[in-house]
């Protein structure tokens, strides 16, 4: 995906990096899969705030996307490409040959009047094509896979992102995911070929504090230009030294503290840790 650069005719425009939506379709959202979207402004059902420098920004609709691919055996229709407020990689509009339509995230290199179909058995292993781990080729990348067998896509669905099948040995899948981890999964796991669209999502930079309001994030002070009472970095004269640890608002450790729990039930699958690859980067 192409990015736009602009003139420096203003402070906002100098380093604004922003995405070209030429590749979208001039098409509006199908009505029939758009649902209303509350905003909280980051509180939950008490009116407390959960989640700070939430609020604001844009007026959204959710837009119902069909992470599962169960509509098996039934070809569809490439429609349109369109942006999705909610998330950072496109979404594609699917029209099925019975006349359905479904979004469904937009993998790369799929252009609009392509037929993509999912399935079991009989399905050609290519771009935005949705089939079980066991029936893909190894070697090939794929995103919105399974964690276990019919829980929906869960991994490899943000922009750009897409995981690589290392291996197979009986009923388990060797993957491995954005962060260079490698975790096994199970063979009937469904799983989309491609890459995720919208890859330079990563290179995007807004330019101004009001575009990122427009997304519905506010300031947030740094704890070291606080008051002792407001945050554990706060007080001291001058620019001093935290004191200790870095700390979150609530006293949590922070900044590299290993934060998964220790002996979860997960950690069978996983083969090498996302950690260890860092490391061996270093």
């Amino acid at each position: 995906m192409p990015i736009k650069r602009f003139k420096p005719v203003t402070p906002g425009r100098r380093h604004a990096i922003w995405p070209d939506y030429s590749e979208l379709s001039d098409k509006d959202s199908e009505k029939s899969l758009l649902r209303p979207l509350k905003s909280t402004g980051g509180r939950n059902n008490q009116g407390r705030v959960t989640m700070r420098g939430r609020g604001g920004g844009h007026k959204r609709r959710y837009r119902v996307v069909d992470f599962s691919r169960d509509k098996q055996g039934v070809p569809a229709q490439v429609i349109s490409r369109e942006y999705d407020p909610n998330r950072s990689s496109w979404i594609t509009l699917l029209q099925y040959a019975d006349g359905e339509k479904r979004y469904i995230l937009s993998p790369l290199e799929l252009e609009v009047g392509k037929r993509v179909i999912s399935g079991i058995d009989g399905v050609e292993a290519k771009t935005g094509n949705s089939l079980p781990l066991k029936k893909i080729p190894t070697g090939m990348m794929v995103h919105c896979v399974e964690l276990s067998p019919g829980s929906k896509g869960k991994v490899a669905r943000a922009a750009g992102t897409q995981a690589q099948i290392m291996a197979k040995e009986e009923q388990e899948v060797r993957l491995r995911l954005p962060s260079g981890e490698i975790r096994i999964f199970h063979e009937n796991c469904m799983a989309t070929i491609g890459q995720v669209g919208n890859i330079d999502h990563k290179n995007v930079r807004h330019g101004k504090a009001g575009r990122v309001r427009h997304l519905g994030r506010r300031p947030i002070t740094r704890g070291t230009a606080k008051n002792p009472v407001d945050h554990p970095h706060g007080g001291g004269e001058g620019r001093g030294y935290v004191g200790g640890p870095p700390v979150s608002f609530t006293g949590k450790p922070a900044k590299g503290v290993r934060t998964r729990r220790k002996r979860k039930s997960s950690d069978r699958f996983i083969v090498l840790h996302s950690r260890e690859v860092r490391k061996g980067r270093r």
